[in-house]
């Protein structure tokens, strides 16, 4: 029953009824990421091409899609990542989401949310004025 009304409520916790409605008629499942998000393809959207859409494990944070998905969403490629065999490079790290407003968020010496001391400034900075 929770669930239920979360979906009827709520927009920014996976899918309302209405997405889940429309996925179940015209969607085609194409492939998960491993967070758990769904992706799918079905329709023409206003310019003639596959419509793509994304349903969310969890809370709906467009930073959580991972690159390969993200191209794949916005047609900046055809094929989709599980279609194509893909390795990572060693250098490339894996795709985290946007920790801002976490306790994950960078936060520089100095700053409120961060003890120590603020690194002293250098005197190598000469401010723009204007005229110059």
């Amino acid at each position: 029953m929770l669930k239920f009304l979360t979906q009827m409520f709520t927009w920014w916790n996976g899918q309302t009824l209405n997405t889940r409605f429309h996925t179940w008629r015209n969607g085609t499942f194409v492939g998960a990421d491993e967070q758990g998000n769904r992706y799918y393809t079905g329709g023409v959207d206003s310019e003639g091409r596959q419509r793509r859409w994304v349903i969310y494990n969890g809370l709906s944070e467009a930073t959580r899609v991972p690159p390969g998905w993200h191209g794949w969403l916005h047609h900046r490629v055809d094929v989709a990542p599980v279609q194509e065999n893909y390795t990572p490079r060693e250098w490339q790290k894996p795709h985290e989401p946007n920790h801002t407003g976490s306790w994950k968020a960078y936060r520089p010496k100095g700053s409120v949310l961060r003890p120590g001391d603020r690194p002293a400034v250098t005197g190598d900075y000469d401010a723009w004025t204007p005229g110059n």
